[in-house]
């Protein structure tokens, strides 16, 4: 008997969980989110992606805004509640609409979210290539030899940050997170460097990859994704390298270079 009402229980449990998923994302879920410290770009995608039930009448509105949550997020749970009650999204395993790309991020670059929750462009600065100490500007059909260190000019990056937490790339079409490269910056009196290849081919020995910083990436919206680390980047100068920068066979003087500072 005792067996029977075991299994009873459980059944019954197993499909509250179920009709929790079919019914989808609630008001509480999103303030638990925002509460627990997420990202608005991290909770934008749950909107975007998840099945929805939100409270958007006046006062779960009111809820939602005394709670913290954002005025982009509060649209994007209308609109997507509004889908919901129309059968555009009516279902868990559908394919949901193609998430906007978060407001601000507007063009191909990399950018950072300010204290104020918005998104800003990390301005690019030129990498050039130097071999041997001494700078060189390299043939359009030329090959360099040897080890070769980016080189840009400045002791310090304009773009200053205390974490690293909240940075994405918006890139073109074609292209996968994996092509871009992030590398930690040497300082100097009045430039910063890093290796980028060895033997003319990029990152292809220890050597070359000392400078590389490894990271993951979280896909926000077609061609965003928002970068992530096993461990808090520490205090230095940092640059995200784009592809086509730096090229193995055919290198270019004058590459580009997203680059940050992260503070003590």
């Amino acid at each position: 008997m005792r067996r029977t009402l075991t299994s009873l229980f459980l059944v019954i449990f197993l499909g509250v969980l179920f009709a929790q998923a079919q019914q989808g994302l609630t008001n509480a879920d999103i303030i638990k989110m925002q509460s627990a410290g997420l990202s608005e770009s991290v909770i934008l995608s749950s909107v975007n992606s998840q099945p929805a039930a939100y409270d958007t009448s006046a006062d779960g509105l009111v809820a939602l805004k005394k709670a913290g949550v954002s005025d982009a997020i509060v649209s994007a749970m209308i609109t997507r509640n509004a889908a919901m009650k129309s059968g555009v999204a009516t279902a868990t395993g559908t394919t949901p609409p193609a998430a906007a790309p978060p407001p601000g991020v507007d063009d191909v670059g990399v950018y950072y979210q300010g204290s104020d929750k918005t998104w800003h462009a990390i301005p690019a600065e030129v990498v050039n290539t130097k071999s041997g100490g001494v700078m060189k500007r390299l043939a359009t059909d030329g090959i360099v030899k040897g080890d070769v260190n980016g080189h840009v000019e400045g002791a310090s990056s304009a773009t200053k940050l205390t974490t690293a937490n909240n940075i994405l790339i918006r890139m073109a079409e074609g292209f996968e997170p994996t092509d871009y490269v992030l590398v930690k910056l040497h300082k100097n009196s009045n430039n910063r460097e890093f290796r980028t290849q060895t033997g003319g081919v990029f990152h292809s020995s220890a050597g070359a990859t000392k400078d590389m910083v490894a990271f993951t990436s979280q896909k926000l919206a077609p061609h965003v994704y928002q970068l992530s680390f096993t461990s808090p980047l520490g205090p230095g100068e940092y640059g995200i390298v784009p592809p086509g920068s730096i090229n193995t066979a055919n290198m270019a003087a004058g590459g580009k270079i997203y680059t940050f500072s992260i503070s003590e």
